[in-house]
């Protein structure tokens, strides 16, 4: 099944991602569960293969090696995060609470979905932050894409710069809630609103 189609500053490598074929994203299914459960580090070639029923030669074909394909369960994962957020941007019925819900929305599904509670607080997070801080900027560019859309079309006297600043800004300060949780801020409405607050500041024209 063919992913949504790549935001317009997407990276060619991100841009293939967003159209896998059947093959890629059984390929990336696979490679995600494992990587939950083992780290990058534990990840064989041999296992995502087994477990997606294919040879290992295929994995290779697809992916050239282990470094690219866990970057690419990375893009593919935020893609997921990516794709039920912009469905709750056009559901709501205005473009604030729109951004709300999109991140209501990915502040849950990062307690439900296994990779990212390994990513976040399982036994495997030091080896897998660097996915979304150091080695984090396609990951970083795709979701930044995405907010920025969002907020040029419904804001669309603000300069694109701004439009940028504040879609990053976004963004970074979600992830920072996700990857360093505060007393201050305990899991639930109160972080989404904090960082909903943030981006209503900067989206005031002035």
């Amino acid at each position: 099944m063919p992913r949504s189609a790549a935001p317009p500053d997407c990276n060619p490598r991100c841009a293939k991602l967003c159209r896998v074929t059947e093959l890629t994203r059984a390929l990336l299914l696979a490679a995600a569960d494992l990587v939950a459960a083992r780290g990058s580090r534990g990840l064989r070639m041999a296992d995502v293969a087994s477990r997606a029923g294919v040879s290992r030669q295929s994995v290779y074909n697809e992916f050239g090696n282990k470094d690219r394909l866990v970057q690419a369960v990375a893009l593919f994962k935020a893609g997921e995060f990516l794709d039920g957020m912009r469905e709750r941007f056009r559901a709501a019925p205005d473009p604030v609470e729109g951004l709300r819900l999109g991140l209501g929305f990915a502040f849950a599904l990062a307690v439900e979905d296994p990779l990212a509670r390994s990513v976040f607080t399982g036994a495997n997070a030091e080896d897998l932050l660097p996915l979304l801080t150091t080695r984090g900027q396609p990951v970083l560019a795709l979701a930044t894409s995405v907010f920025a859309q969002h907020i040029g079309a419904h804001w669309p006297a603000l300069p694109a710069a701004r439009v940028r600043l504040t879609a990053e800004t976004v963004v970074r300060l979600a992830l920072s809630h996700l990857l360093t949780p505060s007393r201050h801020f305990p899991p639930g409405s109160r972080r989404v609103e904090a960082v909903v607050a943030v981006a209503e500041a900067l989206l005031r024209e002035p």
